[in-house]
C-alpha cells in the first residue's frame, strides 16, 4: 500500500511539475516555488510543507522515500481489518441485553414506531435520526405496536434487536472513520492505532452505540464528513477528477445527514465551511490559477458543499411530512393549518366559513408550544387567588368547553342575511358557551405570573361590564384586514387595561385541573404566546369551504416545523428525578448516565467513559498546549531539529490544530445554552479530543531521541506505547461491566463486580 501511495505521489508530482513550468517566479531563496498545498494548515498529508522540504533529490516526495524505509511498520491493511473486527465486536456483544426499554429508546424507539405507523408526532430533533431507526425496525421484522412506554418495560415477543443492531453498526464505524482520518492527516499507524484503541475501548462510546438512539446516527455523519473532509483535500493535485468530485459530494451528504439528525449538526458544518475557506483563500494565493479557474473551484464548492446538502436537508423534510400523515400525538404543537393536512384529524378535508364574523361559534388556539385553546369552565378561582370569579385556562384538547361565542361590542348583530365580518380593529365580546359568560380581565395578578393581570369568565347570559370588550388585532395586518379562519394570527388586547390575552405556559395547580394559566399581558411585544388563530368556525349564515384551499404548502410547513423544534429545544426542562450536568463536568469524567437499574436486584448499564481513557484524554489536551508552544519556539528561533522533526512539529500544529478546533466548536458553545445538558452531549466533542490524542502522544513518543541515543530511544518509544495500549486495555477489562450490563451488589458493597473502582463520589453505579 505504501508502495501505491508513492507511486500515486510522483504521479502527482510530474503533474505539479508541468504546472510549475508555466508559472511566473519570482526572485526567492527556494529552489522551487511552493505548491498550493505548502501553505493548508488543514489537510496537508503531513510531512508536504513546501517543494523544498517535501521532496528529495530525485524529485520523489521525500514522506514516499522515507515511508518506503520503515519496513517495521505493520502493513495497514492488516491494523485496519484488526481495527475493523475489534470495533464492531465489541459494539456488537450481547446487543439483545437487557431485553427491556433502557433510558431515551422510550422516545426514540416509540418515534420509529410512529414512522412505521405513518403516525404524526412532534420531536425537537430533525427527523432522520428516527426515520432510520422506523427503517431499520421494518426491515428486520418489526411491526411497531410496541408501546416503548417507560424505561424498564419487557420487549417480550417484539423484535427491537434489529434497531438496536444498526445503531451499533453505525457506532462501530465510528473508530474505523477516525483511524483512517489520523492516518490520513499524520501519515503514522501508531498515531492512527491509539486513536482507534482509545474509541474500541471506551466504555461510553460502546455503551452509546448500542442502545436506540440518536447520537450513534448523529457520530456516524459527522465523522463521516470529517473523513471525506480530509480524503478531499488529498485530492487537491488532482482538481476536478472523478474521485476529488466524489469526495466533496461524500462530504456534502455526510453534512446533510448530520444535520438531518440534530442540530449539533451545525458544528461540523461550521467545521468544514471553515476549512473550505481558508481551502480557497490558498487558492486564491496560487498565481498559477487564473480567475475563472478559481470561480471554478467556488462554484463547484457551492454546489457540492451547499446547495445538495441543502436539497438533501429539505428532501428529509419532505419525506417525513409524506410519510407522517396521519394524526397523531404531535398535533397539538402544531398550527391548526398544518392539523388540516393530516389525515384522523378534525380538521382534515373540514369545512368551514373563510372569514372570521360576528355570531359564529370558534375555538381559539394558541400558537406557543403546548399553549393549548383558551377554555373555561363552571370552577372559580379558589380564595387567594385573585378575583373569585370563573377560572380561564388553556386546555391542550380538543374540548366542548374550548367553544366560544362572538359578540360585536353593542350587540347589535344583524340578526337576519349575511353576518358582518369582524376585522382588524374592531371591538368584540367573547362570551363561552356553555357558561354564557364572557371573557374578562382587571387588575388582579394572575395566579402563577404574578406581574401579569388574572383572566376569568364574568358576567351571565353575555351581560357583563367594560372589562369584557377586547380589540381584534391581525399580526402583520392593517385597519379593515379580515381574520382568515386557520391562517391568520391575532392578538387581542384588552380595551380597559391595554394588555394582550397570553398563554403563559405554566401548568396551574391542582385547583385548575393542571390545565396551562391564561393571563393578560401588560408586556405588548408580539410573541407566539399573545398570539391566536381561530381553529373551528360555526356560522351556518356563511357559505363553508374545503379547507383542502387553505393547507398550508410545502416551505410554510417546513418553516413552521423548524420554528417549533427551536422552541421545543430551548425550552427543554430536565427529567423528574435525572441529574443534569455542566458542561465543565464532561472532559473530568465527573458523572455518567443510568441507563438501566439502580438496585442490586436490577440489570445495570451505566453511562461513563473508560476513566483511563478520558483522563488521557484530558491530559493530551494540556500536554497539546505545551507542545505546540515549544514546537513553535524552537521553529521561530531556528533550532536545528533535522527535517523529520521540523515534518513531526507541521504535522502537530496544522493536523493537530483541525481536530483541535473539531473539538472547540462541538464543545465550546454548550457554554451558551440555556436548555438543559447531558453528559452523552459531549461524546462528538471527545471523538475529536481521541483523534488529537493519537497524534499528540504519537509526536511525544517519537521525540524519544531527545533524551537517549538509539537504539534506546526506540526501545523508549516501544516501551511507551505498549504501556500505553496496556494501560487502556486493562482499564476497559475493569470497567467493561459498565456496557455490558452487572447484576448483584452495589459498587461500595462487598463481592460486587466493580468493587474498589468508583473511583469519584459522583459516580452511581
Amino acid at each position: 500500500m505504501a508502495k501505491e501511495e508513492c507511486i500515486s505521489q510522483r504521479n502527482r508530482t510530474a503533474g505539479d511539475t508541468s504546472t510549475l513550468r508555466n508559472r511566473k517566479i519570482f526572485p526567492s531563496s527556494e529552489k522551487t516555488p511552493s505548491t498550493p498545498l505548502s501553505k493548508d494548515t488543514h489537510s496537508q498529508p503531513a510531512g508536504h510543507h513546501s517543494e523544498d522540504d517535501a521532496r528529495s533529490s530525485n524529485g520523489t516526495p521525500a514522506q514516499c522515500s522515507a515511508r518506503g524505509n520503515h519496513s517495521d511498520e505493520p502493513p495497514s491493511r492488516v491494523l485496519l481489518m484488526l481495527v475493523v473486527g475489534l470495533a464492531f465486536s465489541t459494539r456488537l456483544y450481547k446487543i439483545a441485553d437487557p431485553p427491556h426499554v433502557c433510558w431515551d429508546e422510550t422516545h426514540f424507539g416509540k418515534m420509529g414506531s410512529y414512522y412505521i405507523n405513518r403516525t404524526f408526532f412532534f420531536d425537537v430533533h430533525p427527523p432522520l435520526g428516527k426515520m432510520l431507526i422506523g427503517l431499520a425496525g421494518y426491515m428486520t421484522g418489526y411491526d411497531g405496536t410496541f408501546p416503548f412506554g417507560k424505561p424498564g418495560d419487557k420487549y417480550e415477543h417484539h423484535n427491537y434487536w434489529g434497531m438496536r443492531g444498526f445503531c451499533a453498526m453505525l457506532g462501530s464505524c465510528l473508530p474505523v472513520f477516525a483511524y483512517l482520518i489520523v492516518l490520513e492527516l499524520s501519515q503514522s499507524h501508531t498515531a492512527a492505532l491509539i486513536t482507534a484503541t482509545l474509541l474500541i475501548f471506551d466504555t461510553g462510546s460502546i455503551t452509546i452505540s448500542q442502545y436506540i438512539l440518536l447520537d450513534p446516527i448523529l457520530m456516524f455523519f459527522i465523522m463521516a464528513a470529517v473523513l471525506s473532509m480530509v480524503k478531499f483535500n488529498q485530492q487537491r493535485y488532482r482538481p476536478f477528477s472523478a474521485s476529488w468530485w466524489l469526495w466533496m459530494v461524500l462530504t456534502g451528504v455526510s453534512l446533510a445527514g448530520a444535520l438531518g439528525v440534530k442540530f449539533v449538526g451545525l458544528f461540523v458544518i461550521l467545521l468544514v465551511g471553515l476549512n473550505t475557506v481558508w481551502d480557497l483563500w490558498r487558492l486564491l494565493g496560487d498565481l498559477s490559477l487564473s480567475l475563472v479557474d478559481i470561480a471554478k473551484h467556488l462554484l463547484a464548492r457551492v454546489i457540492g458543499l451547499i446547495l445538495l446538502p441543502l436539497l438533501l436537508y429539505i428532501t428529509i423534510f419532505a419525506i417525513h411530512f409524506v410519510v407522517l400523515n396521519k394524526s397523531g400525538p404531535g398535533d397539538g404543537f402544531f398550527s391548526s393549518a398544518f392539523q388540516s393536512r393530516l389525515i384522523g384529524n378534525n380538521l382534515h378535508n373540514a369545512s368551514m366559513p373563510e372569514y372570521l364574523a360576528y355570531g359564529s361559534t370558534i375555538t381559539v388556539k394558541n400558537l406557543r408550544i403546548a399553549g393549548g385553546y383558551l377554555h373555561s369552565h363552571w370552577h372559580l378561582y379558589p380564595e387567594g387567588v385573585g378575583a373569585k370569579q370563573q377560572q380561564v385556562t388553556a386546555y391542550l384538547h380538543k374540548d366542548y368547553n374550548n367553544l366560544w361565542l362572538v359578540h360585536r361590542h353593542g350587540d347589535n348583530e344583524s340578526q337576519s342575511g349575511t353576518p358582518d365580518l369582524v376585522r382588524h380593529g374592531d371591538i368584540i365580546r367573547l362570551e363561552h358557551k356553555e357558561t354564557t359568560r364572557n371573557l374578562h380581565t382587571h387588575l388582579h395578578e394572575a395566579p402563577l405570573t404574578k406581574k401579569h393581570f388574572q383572566v376569568t369568565g364574568y358576567g351571565i347570559n353575555g351581560t357583563g361590564d367594560i372589562n369584557d370588550l377586547w380589540q381584534v388585532e391581525v399580526c402583520g395586518g392593517r385597519k379593515g384586514d379580515l381574520v382568515k379562519v386557520l391562517r391568520s394570527k391575532v392578538r387581542f388586547l384588552h380595551r380597559a387595561t391595554g394588555c394582550v390575552l397570553y398563554s403563559s405556559g405554566k401548568t396551574l395547580p391542582k385547583w385548575g385541573w393542571e390545565q396551562v394559566e391564561v393571563t393578560c399581558s401588560p408586556y405588548l411585544k408580539e410573541s407566539p404566546s399573545s398570539q391566536w388563530n381561530i381553529e373551528d368556525h360555526i356560522n351556518p349564515k356563511l357559505p363553508n369551504i374545503s379547507l383542502s384551499v387553505l393547507k398550508p404548502h410545502f416551505l410554510e410547513i417546513l418553516l413552521e416545523s423548524h420554528i417549533v423544534m427551536i422552541r421545543g429545544n430551548s425550552g427543554l426542562k430536565p427529567k423528574d428525578n435525572e441529574m443534569n450536568s455542566k458542561p465543565w463536568h464532561w472532559p473530568i469524567n465527573y458523572q455518567g448516565l443510568r441507563f438501566s437499574g439502580v438496585n442490586d436486584t436490577d440489570y445495570r448499564v451505566y453511562l461513563l467513559g473508560n476513566p483511563v481513557v478520558w483522563w488521557i484524554n484530558l491530559t493530551s489536551l494540556g500536554l497539546y498546549v505545551i507542545m505546540v508552544a515549544v514546537a513553535s519556539i524552537a521553529l521561530q528561533r531556528g533550532f536545528s531539529l533535522g527535517q523529520k522533526r521540523i515534518e513531526d512539529s507541521h504535522v502537530l500544529m496544522r493536523e493537530g490544530g483541525l481536530l483541535l478546533l473539531g473539538w472547540l466548536l462541538h464543545y465550546a458553545p454548550f457554554y451558551t445554552m440555556g436548555r438543559v445538558l447531558y453528559y452523552h452531549h459531549y461524546f462528538p466533542a471527545m471523538l475529536f479530543n481521541s483523534m488529537l490524542t493519537g497524534i499528540t502522544l504519537d509526536v511525544l513518543l517519537k521525540s524519544a531521541d531527545l533524551l537517549l541515543r538509539r537504539p534506546y530511544s526506540d526501545w523508549l518509544q516501544k516501551v511507551g506505547l505498549m504501556v500505553l495500549l496496556f494501560s487502556i486495555l486493562y482499564s476497559f477489562y475493569l470497567f467493561h461491566p459498565l456496557s455490558y450490563g452487572m447484576t448483584g451488589p452495589l459498587a461500595h458493597e462487598v463481592g460486587s463486580a466493580m468493587a474498589g473502582l468508583k473511583w469519584m463520589d459522583s459516580w452511581e453505579f
